[in-house]
């Protein structure tokens, strides 16, 4: 008997610790009112689609993947690039995904990437993680850049509070480990979830702006917000997001689907030195694959065309 309930308890716990909840719960989470903490006063309410829950809310992630052509020291590097798009409650109050749902969690619309090519012998692999607000427009509540190849890793965190509080760990002595303050303003990363969420929400004109930070931790520049030029241009079908950044001598070119659901197709990112890494889609798929650990699930990489 002890063993059973042993049991039962325990695979209670494994589905509340896994990566997204039933639909019914995300949807009750959405129209909830959120309090939060006076760090993180409420912005204005958004504006979503009427069938945008029929999309997010089904107990899935929108998984895609990339045939990814890096420019790295001088050379360009065949690998590949995959977005895991996903609804979950996020804890106010921690900044964390919330292990089980309640009052004062914030629905979230979390970007995993995953980027990874080899440098001759080693490899590099580097992922980046974004979570922004469904319902409202406050900048992303939390960002992680971590990048890891032979020489060493790095490490980036930012937490939305009365300001943007960064934490870096690097290898590198000349960047070491740094704490950070700085005055919000758009985030490069959150562009991303922005087109996702409202694509009318992307800025436009001249701004400061704070670059990726997988820009900031390859091309070693200081951590700080930078001018940037942002130009939307669409037509009835596809839809392109151009930021140029002239002090950095850097752009990105985002494309993606005008209409809803806004599924983004490829990216273009130019460098200072003039050559560019870019992301072309493979194939897109809907999985809760959280789920999906198995043996027997591998072939669900074959069908994203990853080895």
């Amino acid at each position: 008997m002890l063993l059973s309930r042993f049991i039962a308890i325990t695979c209670l716990t494994l589905v509340l610790l896994s990566c997204n909840t039933e639909k019914s719960k995300n949807q009750l989470a959405l129209n909830s009112t959120t309090e939060v903490s006076t760090s993180q006063k409420t912005a204005e309410s958004r504006n979503l689609p009427a069938n945008f829950g029929n999309y997010w809310y089904v107990g899935t992630a929108e998984i895609t993947s990339y045939n990814l052509s890096q420019s790295r020291y001088g050379e360009q590097r065949e690998g590949s690039a995959v977005t895991i798009f996903v609804t979950e409650d996020f804890d106010a109050q921690q900044q964390v995904k919330s292990d089980r749902q309640k009052d004062g969690d914030i629905p979230m619309l979390k970007l995993n990437t995953t980027k990874k090519f080899n440098t001759g012998i080693y490899p590099y692999s580097i992922m980046t993680s974004v979570f922004n607000p469904v319902s409202d427009t406050r900048h992303s509540l939390k960002l992680v850049n971590s990048v890891q190849e032979w020489c060493g890793q790095t490490y980036m965190q930012l937490n939305n509070q009365e300001q943007f509080e960064i934490q870096t760990n690097s290898y590198f002595q000349s960047e070491g480990d740094q704490k950070i303050n700085l005055d919000k303003t758009v985030l490069e990363d959150e562009i991303w979830n922005l087109i996702r969420l409202n694509p009318s929400e992307l800025p436009e004109g001249t701004f400061d702006i704070i670059p990726s930070f997988e820009n900031f931790r390859l091309a070693h520049k200081e951590i700080k917000a930078y001018p940037a030029e942002g130009s939307l241009k669409s037509d009835s079908l596809i839809s392109t997001y151009t930021l140029v950044y002239p002090q950095l001598k850097r752009s990105i070119a985002i494309t993606f689907n005008t209409k809803f659901p806004h599924e983004i197709s490829n990216w273009v990112e130019t460098h200072a030195n003039g050559e560019t890494t870019t992301a072309t889609i493979i194939n897109r798929i809907q999985s809760a694959y959280w789920s999906k650990k198995a043996t027997k699930d591998i072939v669900l990489r074959d069908s994203l065309g990853l080895k």
